[in-house]
């Protein structure tokens, strides 16, 4: 059948745009909507692909109460970059099986990774990555040279 007439065009057209755009709404009402704790481990997973290292300290681990009523794990650090200084803190409440909070010592250094447009957005520990770090490195003991051995002063002299 052929429609003859511009305004059944039109007719079809509008008919075929609001399906499209009922469609679109209903889609957009009913999907599920990520869950602050997915929206936090993609966040995550972004920053250990495509994130920037630098050296920070850990500042503190402590424990404070939500508004939801269940106790968070927060890990404090700060970090420089381009001679800003930057003091963020990480929930560690979802990743506690990476690391032990408990081990984190305030003072100690330790690896940030942070979005290179956007240094604010940084972490210390995810799902398969930590920047934390075991100890201080050990730097091997200092050997005092032989107090009548100069010969390291005055090169091609034995």
């Amino acid at each position: 059948m052929t429609l003859h007439s511009v305004s059944a065009w039109q007719l079809a057209a509008g008919l075929v745009s609001a399906i499209v755009l009922g469609t679109f709404a209903a889609w957009r009402l009913f999907r599920k909507q990520p869950s602050p704790e997915e929206l936090e481990r993609e966040r995550r997973q972004f920053l250990v692909q495509s994130g920037r290292l630098v050296d920070g300290m850990t500042l503190d681990v402590c424990e404070v109460d939500s508004e939801v009523g269940r106790t968070l794990t927060m890990l404090l650090y700060s970090y420089r970059i381009g001679g800003v200084d930057y003091e963020c803190s990480q929930d560690l409440t979802e990743i506690r099986n990476v690391v032990d909070a408990a081990k984190v010592r305030a003072g100690f250094p330790c690896t940030v990774r942070y979005q290179p447009g956007n240094p604010q957005n940084s972490i210390v520990i995810a799902e398969n990555w930590t920047g934390i770090r075991a100890g201080l490195p050990v730097l091997p003991p200092f050997e005092d040279p032989d107090p009548l051995d100069l010969s390291h002063l005055r090169p091609g002299r034995g």
